[in-house]
């Protein structure tokens, strides 16, 4: 997952960053050796990142900012290249003869940052306590595959077990996953940073880990000074391919992406994410080489809370109507700078079995929006609101899309700012969204169903609308049941055809990356998933 934005949710839609202050001072480790005026120690790269939603342990973080800091400290067992291929990272091998069980053998040699081995054991713990409903991690959806959570995980009461059936360590660095049924797009799942391993010290206390964790990534865990800044080394004894070629990273917070601009030009911030929309359109000028733009897999979406007074019981004709009040390329050319591209479908063109779905649902047509949604009832009240998190850049275009609505079909709309991410995902997670929400998914995986089952499936963790439909379950069980990767694809392009139908939520446009860095650093390219490669930067 050199970028599970994770896994998942992305924080901004033109900007991603949360509220604090900017960062400084010292607190006398090591590393703080001779720095800038801005506290950054030589060496440091800094970039602009908020404060994680959760502790900083790997299935309990599905959103960018935490993932940002979670990737660098940890590696799971492989990754994907620019083109979403699949590169070996701590595995040696990923293999299978039946899609059902898979064995796993590990690079030797690697160390967790406290010395102790990275084993096969260490892998099948770690799983084993993300799994467990005691542990309520955010994540542990992503191991229902296996054999076994049932036991650790029931749907009700207390576990019956404590370690999944589907686990056996073979030897110190081989082990095998026995899958319930057929998955054979589950290798590039084990891609999302959740997987990852975990040390012994782990178990002693999770709670202190969480704020002071030990991974096995390219980069150690030195400090977080809350809603300030985190900050990490490089680890001399990283084993991967990913090794720093830095002395360290910064994670800054900052209480606008405005900001963060102004300390990237001033020189006292090497990369910012994402550039505001005060600033786009110079943002190029000012930055000339430094200027980063580049489409990757992610979508912006509009998703109804299913339990709201708004949509209960909706008629998906009424979706349907209001994603054609929508007028995506204006807004986009407009409000956006042309830093996004309207949706076509509910995956990017990025992932396996993106496709051409043959709808106009998509597309503005303020006439035939309008008699769709009188087809099917209305919105109640004739009103719904569009929740979204104030430090992310996402009023302007949030008031634009309610203008469209109104101006189409007469219902109202207007935007629910929460004034930060956190506090916006909390609200979604315990279903206190009013209306809509923005929601933002970037892939873990460059596989279509990471876009279907993830956030639709009735059971998926990332699924806060409450979308429940047996139909789409049973297409997606179906899908998984394939024999090859490329059946298994074909199976979700149907599932996405059906959700076409039902309008779970209603696509808005595709992501570019407009970001870029000053003149301190170099070598900063952008990932499958649009995160900066952080490990690749150089100081100047």
């Amino acid at each position: 997952m050199r970028g599970a934005k994770s896994a998942k949710w992305v924080a901004g839609a033109i900007v991603v960053a949360l509220a604090a202050t900017a960062c400084g001072g010292s607190d006398g480790g090591k590393n703080e050796g001779k720095g800038n005026a801005s506290g950054k120690p030589a060496g440091y790269v800094s970039i602009d990142v908020g404060e994680p939603q959760k502790p900083l342990i790997p299935a309990d973080t599905n959103e960018s900012l935490g993932s940002y800091v979670i990737q660098s400290l940890f590696t799971q067992l492989l990754d994907f290249d620019a083109d979403g291929n699949i590169v070996y990272t701590n595995a040696e091998s990923v293999e299978t003869k039946d899609s059902k069980t898979w064995t796993v053998k590990l690079k030797p040699g690697w160390k967790f940052h406290n010395g102790e081995a990275v084993t096969a054991q260490s892998y099948v713990d770690a799983w084993n306590w993300y799994a467990n409903i005691k542990n309520q991690q955010q994540n542990s959806f992503w191991y229902a595959d296996i054999a076994g959570y049932a036991d650790v995980h029931p749907a009700k009461g207390e576990p019956k077990a404590d370690k999944m059936s589907g686990l056996k360590v073979v030897d110190e660095t081989t082990f095998t996953i026995e899958l319930t049924e057929k998955v054979p797009y589950f290798n590039y799942k084990l891609g999302y940073a959740t997987w990852a391993p975990l040390p012994k010290a782990f178990y002693a206390d999770p709670k202190a880990f969480g704020t002071k964790p030990i991974g096995n990534g390219p980069y150690k865990f030195e400090k977080w000074d809350r809603k300030k800044l985190i900050q990490v080394s490089a680890f001399d004894g990283y084993q991967g391919p990913n090794k720093a070629k830095n002395k360290g990273i910064l994670f800054k917070n900052y209480a606008t992406v405005e900001a963060a601009y102004q300390d990237l030009v001033s020189g006292n911030l090497d990369i910012i994410r994402q550039v505001g929309p005060t600033d786009l359109p110079k943002y190029k000028q000012d930055l000339g080489d430094g200027a980063i733009e580049q489409p990757y897999a992610a979508v912006q979406s509009l998703v109804p809370a299913f339990y709201s007074k708004s949509f209960k019981d909706i008629d998906p004709k009424v979706l349907q109507g209001l994603s054609m009040a929508i007028d995506r390329d204006t807004i986009t050319k407009t409000v956006l700078n042309n830093t996004r591209s309207p949706a076509t479908s509910f995956t990017p063109p990025q992932v396996k079995g993106n496709q051409d779905l043959g709808t106009d649902v998509f597309t503005y047509n303020p006439e035939k929006a309008k008699k769709l949604i009188q087809e099917g009832g209305g919105v109640p009240e004739n009103k719904f609101t569009i929740q979204y998190n104030a430090d992310g850049g996402h009023k302007e275009w949030v008031t634009a899309v309610c203008e469209s609505i109104r101006k189409a079909t007469g219902v109202d709309c207007v935007g629910d700012a929460k004034p930060d991410f956190a506090t916006d995902l909390e609200s979604r997670d315990n279903d206190q969204v009013k209306g809509m929400y923005r929601g933002g998914w970037v892939a873990d995986y460059p596989v279509n169903v990471n876009f279907l089952k993830e956030l639709y499936h009735s059971n998926a963790e990332s699924n806060n609308g409450r979308f429940k439909d047996a139909e789409v379950d049973a297409l997606m069980a179906k899908a998984d049941k394939a024999n090859s990767l490329e059946e298994s694809v074909k199976g979700y392009q149907e599932v996405e055809k059906k959700i076409l139908e039902k309008m779970p939520a209603i696509p808005l446009w595709y992501y570019r990356i407009n970001g870029g860095h000053g003149k301190n650093v170099d070598n900063v390219a952008v990932d499958f998933h649009g995160d900066l490669e952080l490990t690749g930067v150089t100081v100047k």
